[in-house]
């Protein structure tokens, strides 16, 4: 058997070990989910102004808020920057525009 062959089956072997509690975990990536509502709330504004002003989908934001979806790693750092720096970040985007 080839080494890929070789490396495929010591993965899945891995995989199906961790799948059942055992084995070693080698990596855990975490991603902070920052509360979206809570920024946009602090910020005092309406969901479409919000959403408007840092180029987010509406309805992105709404699944977001709502809980039906989570924001991705880059979403998340994106808000972190909202939360922290909010008129640079909507500076940086109007000059972009």
């Amino acid at each position: 058997m080839s080494s890929f062959g070789d490396d495929l089956i010591e993965a899945m072997t891995e995989a199906a070990a961790h799948a059942q509690g055992a084995g070693e975990i080698s990596r855990v990536h975490t991603i902070e989910v920052p509360d979206v509502r809570a920024i946009r709330e602090d910020l005092g504004m309406s969901q479409q102004a919000f959403a408007s002003a840092y180029h987010i989908p509406l309805a992105t934001l709404k699944g977001w808020e709502q809980g039906r979806r989570q924001p991705d790693a880059t979403a998340s750092a994106y808000l972190s920057v909202i939360a922290h720096l909010p008129d640079a970040a909507r500076e940086v985007l109007r000059r972009a525009a």
